[in-house]
């Protein structure tokens, strides 16, 4: 049997061929967000600027004691002095301290600048001139200084830390694009003085890192965090934790959606290849083959076809993963100091779900050739009897409960988390709809046939004759239209109704008509009183953007120790956090006390939003860790309504700033006086004498939040390109295996009299069922998704986004659907007829 089988994949190379690029598609997809979700997993960040330390000791980002693994946003500093700590340990041979801060050349935008004790940890070197030795003087890498057209000797003003300060570049180094100052320099520039971000280890000769890195978490104390390996990157940039972990839901639900769209793909091309030679393994059966040797035979095939496609699959998957992290990339999901990591897991995931689905096919179609008794083979392969299995059914029952159950959940979320519970919703819809399948398509199908014929006709009547015949082969036909309209209407409008959810947030929170900001880093608090004596400023409001926690109320004080058990009692609660000035925020923002006054955010004050204050009264004191992990308690001075979801947390501007990397406001909001000249006031607010000011409108805002969008926009596109990618290929790849088969069937119809025009129109009639009851089911999967996702971001059953998306999805769908089935069924028909296939 195995021969027969070989001779098998040569005769049916059509059909085969189809599972093949089936097979190999999808195990790549699936193969490809295995080594993103373990490149996520392991967190690699080589270093580049620290790479000459074998050991960096830096400020602990992550919020120890708790079950959810929480980040600190801002940067957590060190005292200065435990340079001169660590220094002293036995095999270590220099402790260098690390300092970088924002910094903008006024003609040549961004740049990053470093204390020059730091150079020797990348290493840099200095290429002409002398290393800055104090205050007013810098180096600049030579690549920055060939683009600006700067040279040694000359004078360069930086704009940093909100202030334009000019220095004397004495030096060069090479290769680097940002700037080094004096180290005393650099602690007053990063608006942090006292403090670093990071200390590099050196050892002595001879010395044992791990012998070292023990002494070096002793001196340190449980505070800071102490890196080695590729973990030192970390250390470079405090994103890359936060940047890694989100890598990890997107993969696996990225990956999730690739393994879903495999199944039902492999399983019904599979499915679809075996049983067009349905004929050949009846006459087998006929002329005395045995049940084991047609399994055999069928199951060797497919594993020959199977093994071929994943194994060449795993080839190129890690390059496809590799791909897939560098759209990340640019869309701005995880930083480009990600390194991509992907093992063997991925690969035997990879192929372990393509060959299990390819055979699981294979067996399924083999079982029911070879139960057929040899008498009705021959029958039953012409009249393609099929029975609706009841353990299918009940899988198909369980699944449309666990929808039903994430429905109620999604609907039930806040806003910014329903996609979280949306996607997992899609997923089981769509499994329950494909175990389901025969029974609804059939059912839709039905309830089209009076349509089609009435305006159909002749060709009508043939179609609907031929898909109540071959329930089994419609059925392999509307489900890839299913899955590729579902997933495409899911995912697309679920990333336009979380757009819109946002916006709108955004659009009901701003009141301001005007912002002011400054390419310096920011402004300083000060700033806000020269704005406020402008003519034409009725009211004006500092606004730092920043995130904390609110504790939990009687549980211990989390520990900051990296050994310490993640807590299992009250765990703190995450929020975002908005530091204003509360003069003038009634005029600036939409922000209004459901409880206590807005102007009492004074000090050490907070405002929560209602739902996080419950329990709480006004005057209590709440504790809280800011954006650098430092403790507080505050005072309950009001409470504020917002949607689920988008709720924020006020405090002082003054009390926030010192805790966020740049230590100044961000923006002013500036609300104008009725009768105001617009153009006055924006001359007199941008001559204001603070470097780099740029003032901003309505629209502008509007824009910015656009942006904003893009890196949400960057995932739900590649996530819709890819899985509904496959889909729509396995759409016609399924179509034109479907229509091939039938050769024998037009060759019949030609013989009785019918023309090729007649055949055609016949087959456009069917293509159009097919295409109308996938549409229909696809569109019930994402209605079924979308209504709660609706509910809970936009308190509406409608998705955000605009309708022709659903017009131009439908129109795609069925323009492939009938295309791919008329253009195969034109090759078909090419020739005699021939009723011998």
């Amino acid at each position: 049997m195995i021969g027969i089988a070989l001779r098998t994949l040569r005769f049916h190379k059509g059909g085969f061929l189809a599972s093949f690029a089936a097979l190999f598609l999808g195990a790549l997809i699936v193969v490809g967000c295995g080594g993103l979700l373990e490149t996520g997993i392991r967190s690699a960040a080589p270093p580049q600027r620290l790479a000459a330390a074998p050991i960096v000791v830096t400020g602990d980002q992550r919020y120890h004691g708790t079950v959810e693994e929480l980040i600190f946003p801002e940067r957590a500093r060190l005292d200065a002095a435990l340079t001169a700590k660590i220094s002293v340990v036995p095999g270590v041979a220099a402790a260098v301290p690390d300092v970088s801060f924002p910094a903008a050349l006024a003609s040549h935008g961004t740049v990053t600048g470093h204390n020059w004790a730091s150079a020797r940890l990348a290493p840099h070197r200095l290429a002409r001139g002398t290393a800055p030795s104090g205050p007013g003087q810098v180096v600049l890498g030579e690549d920055l200084a060939g683009r600006a057209g700067l040279r040694i000797g000359g004078h360069v003003e930086l704009l940093v830390h909100g202030a334009a300060e000019r220095f004397q570049i004495v030096g060069l180094a090479t290769g680097s694009g940002d700037v080094f100052v004096a180290d005393a320099d650099a602690g007053r520039l990063a608006g942090h003085p006292g403090t670093i971000d990071s200390i590099g280890v050196l050892l002595a000769p001879g010395a044992d890192t791990g012998q070292v890195t023990r002494a070096v978490k002793a001196a340190a104390g449980s505070g800071p965090a102490v890196l080695t390996g590729d973990d030192r990157g970390r250390a470079e940039d405090p994103d890359l934790i936060e940047g890694t972990d989100d890598l990890i839901p997107l993969a696996a639900s990225f990956g999730s959606l690739a393994a879903l769209a495999l199944t039902f793909v492999v399983a019904g091309t599979v499915g679809l290849s075996i049983r067009q030679r349905q004929r050949q393994t009846a006459l087998l059966r006929a002329v005395g083959a045995t049940p084991g040797q047609l399994r055999r035979m069928i199951l060797a095939e497919t594993m020959i076809l199977a093994t071929t496609a994943t194994a060449l699959a795993c080839v190129f998957g890690p390059w496809f993963g590799r791909r897939l992290l560098d759209v990340f990339v640019y869309g701005g999901v995880v930083s480009d100091s990600v390194a991509f990591r992907s093992g063997t897991l991925p690969l035997i995931v990879g192929a372990g779900l393509a060959l299990t689905a390819a055979l699981g096919a294979a067996y399924m179609a083999a079982h029911q050739a070879a139960r057929t008794r040899p008498t009705e083979a021959l029958a039953e392969a012409e009249s393609e009897r099929r029975r609706f299995s009841l353990v299918r059914a009940g899988l198909g029952v369980l699944c449309l409960g666990g929808g039903t159950a994430l429905a109620f959940g999604t609907a039930g979320a806040d806003g910014p988390d329903a996609g979280g519970v949306a996607t997992p919703a899609a997923l089981v819809w769509t499994i329950a709809f494909g175990l389901l399948g025969p029974v609804l398509a059939r059912a839709i199908t039905g309830a089209l046939t009076r349509p089609v014929r009435a305006l159909s006709g002749l060709s009508g009547e043939l179609a609907t004759a031929n898909a109540r015949a071959r329930a089994a082969r419609l059925t392999t036909a509307v489900m890839p239209v299913m899955l590729a309209t579902g997933l495409a209407l899911s995912l697309t409008y679920l990333q336009t109704t979380q757009s819109d959810g946002a916006r709108r947030s955004f659009e009901q929170a701003q009141r301001a008509d005007l912002v002011l900001t400054s390419t310096a880093g920011g402004l300083s608090l000060d700033t806000l009183d020269t704005v406020r004596e402008i003519p034409g400023v009725a009211a004006a409001t500092a606004q730092i953007p920043s995130r904390g926690f609110v504790e939990p109320t009687g549980a211990p004080a989390p520990s900051s120790s990296a050994d310490d058990e993640e807590s299992a009692g009250p765990q703190p609660t995450e929020l975002a956090l908005q530091g204003i000035t509360a003069q003038g925020a009634d005029r600036t923002t939409t922000y209004r006390a459901a409880t206590g006054t807005l102007t009492a955010l004074q000090g050490d004050t907070v405002v929560l939003p209602t739902r996080y204050a419950t329990g709480h009264r006004l005057g209590d004191s709440i504790a809280m860790r800011l954006g650098d992990g430092a403790r507080v308690r505050l005072k309950l001075v009001a409470t504020i309504d917002a949607p689920r979801g988008y709720e924020t947390a006020l405090v002082p501007a003054a009390l926030l700033a010192p805790h966020t990397d740049t230590g100044l406001v961000p923006s002013i909001l500036i609300s104008a006086a009725p009768g105001a000249d617009r153009s006055a006031l924006t001359t007199a607010l941008t001559s204001i004498d603070r470097p780099g000011l740029r003032l901003v409108d309505r629209d502008d805002l509007a824009a910015a939040q656009q942006d904003q969008d893009h890196t949400q926009a960057t995932m739900a596109g590649l996530i819709i390109a890819v899985v509904v990618g496959y889909a729509v290929i396995s759409l016609i790849n399924t179509q034109a295996l479907a229509t091939a088969e039938r050769r024998r069937e037009f060759g019949l119809l030609r013989l009785v009299g019918a023309t090729r025009g007649q055949i055609l129109r016949m087959m456009a009639v069917e293509a159009t069922l097919v295409a109308a009851a996938g549409i229909a089911l696809g569109g019930l999967i994402a209605a079924l998704t979308l209504v709660p996702a609706g509910l809970s971001v936009l308190d509406s059953a409608l998705p955000g986004g605009p309708p022709w998306i659903l017009g131009v999805i439908a129109a795609t769908a069925l323009a492939l659907t009938v295309l791919t089935t008329l253009a195969t069924t034109r090759i078909t028909l090419r020739g005699d007829p021939d009723t011998t296939g």
